[in-house]
Parts: structure tokens; C-alpha cells; sequence
């Protein structure tokens, strides 16, 4: 797949394998998001060991977490994670939460300690801190319509649509919509705030498509997606 110049192209990790994140990590991808939230053994401590299998990659490492947890926040955070997704930002005070957690004081309650793996345990201390990235998951109907208002919350950065989950809420409510029908709807409700906008995208042949829409940031595959589909190949 030929990359445009203005996708950030990054890749699901579900396997909680350090090795695989190892291989993933060689690979030019803008991002990698490690799932804490569906992975199958996602524990803090595969956690910490697939940080440091990625600790070479450019990319940056996102790590999905169930909810905006001020525990797991800050361990992710501390072992080298460069930013979070959190699922379910429903309203622009699920994304402050998780704020709240993420940033240094004044801005947040973050604890800060010199030691941590992400400082080098004390070796390679920034004057300032960077500013961890905020993935603010859209999915369900009242997000969508609340999209304009996450996306003004100071510290988000980029608000990325669940296709599943987003397409199990309409459907539970009994909405005929459908998730690509509401795709135009929240760029403009996005784009104009100066986010990022982004989604995870299954079919290579959507890519093109949802980038003239304005997502960006666009998650093709998983690691589990790509061997299930070489494994029915096989044996087809």
C-alpha cells in the first residue's frame, strides 16, 4: 500500500507479544496502538515487557487502556508509552478525566518521579516533559453528536471512531444509520477544532476514501487480523 504523504498510518496490536511488537516496531509506521483494552493477556506486565521490545521503533507507542484509570494511566505513561487511547469518551468530561490523570500538575494530578523507565531510570531527564497524546475513542451515537465538543477539550489530540463498537451502539438503539453515514458528519464536526481525526480501517480499499475525508490517522489491521487472514489463505 503506497502512502499518502498526509496519513499517519499506524497498526493494531492485539497479541500482547513482545517479539511481534518487536517486528512491528521495524517497520515506518507513524504509530502502533498496544490494546489493553480486547488483547488477548493484556496485563500491565506484558505491558512494560512490550515497551521495551519496542524501545528502538519511531513510532509512537499508544496504548489502549479499558477506562481512564489514574493507576494504569500513570504506569503506562512511566514505562514509555507516548500517548493513550481511551475507549468510550462519550462527553468532553470522560476526556478531561483521563487529562486529569495524564498531565503534570498544574494541568493534571500525574505523580512525577525521576526513576522511571520513560526518563531512562534517571538517565535522560528532559528539561520539560513532553505532553503525552490523547486518542479520545468516538463510539456510540451520543459521542458522535458530542464530537465538535471533545474535540475542543484542551489536551485531546486526536478523536478516532470504533467502527465495531460504534456499530453495535446504533444498532442496539435500533438506528438505521449506518457507521460510514456518519463518517462525513464527524470530520465536520472535528475538523474545523483543528484535531486529528481517525479510525481503524480493515479494508485496504477504504484507506483512500476516508482520507479525502479527513482521517488521518488510520490503523490498517492488527496483528491478529493479518495472521487470521494468512492462516484461511493457507488452508483454503
Amino acid at each position: 500500500m503506497s502512502k499518502d504523504p498526509r496519513m499517519r498510518i499506524g497498526t493494531f496490536l492485539s497479541l500482547s507479544s513482545p517479539v511481534v511488537a518487536e517486528v512491528c516496531g521495524k517497520y515506518p509506521f507513524d504509530w502502533i496502538m498496544i490494546d489493553g483494552e480486547h488483547g488477548a493477556g493484556a496485563s500491565e506486565d506484558a505491558l512494560f515487557h512490550i515497551l521495551q521490545a519496542m524501545g528502538q521503533t519511531r513510532a509512537k507507542k499508544i496504548v489502549r487502556l479499558g477506562e481512564p484509570d489514574h493507576a494504569q494511566i500513570q504506569h503506562a505513561l512511566d514505562w514509555g508509552a507516548d500517548g493513550l487511547m481511551i475507549p468510550h469518551v462519550d462527553s468532553p468530561a470522560v476526556a478531561q478525566k483521563a487529562l486529569d490523570s495524564m498531565l503534570y500538575p498544574p494541568k493534571g494530578r500525574r505523580g512525577y518521579s525521576r526513576s522511571v523507565r520513560a526518563f531512562g531510570y534517571g538517565t535522560t531527564l528532559p528539561e520539560v516533559p513532553p505532553k503525552p497524546l490523547l486518542f479520545a475513542q468516538i463510539e456510540t451515537l451520543e459521542a458522535v453528536e458530542r464530537a465538535g465538543e471533545i474535540a475542543a477539550v484542551d489536551g485531546v489530540d486526536v478523536l478516532f471512531v470504533g467502527p465495531a463498537d460504534l456499530g453495535f451502539d446504533l444498532k442496539a438503539r435500533g438506528v438505521k444509520t449506518t457507521v460510514e453515514e456518519l463518517l462525513p458528519k464527524i470530520a465536520g464536526a472535528v475538523l474545523p477544532t483543528g484535531k486529528g481525526l481517525g479510525i481503524l480501517t480493515r479494508d485496504d480499499a477504504d484507506v483512500a476514501k476516508r482520507l479525502s475525508m479527513g482521517y488521518v490517522y488510520q490503523a490498517v489491521d492488527s496483528d491478529l487480523g493479518i495472521l487470521r487472514r494468512r492462516w484461511k489463505e493457507l488452508t483454503d
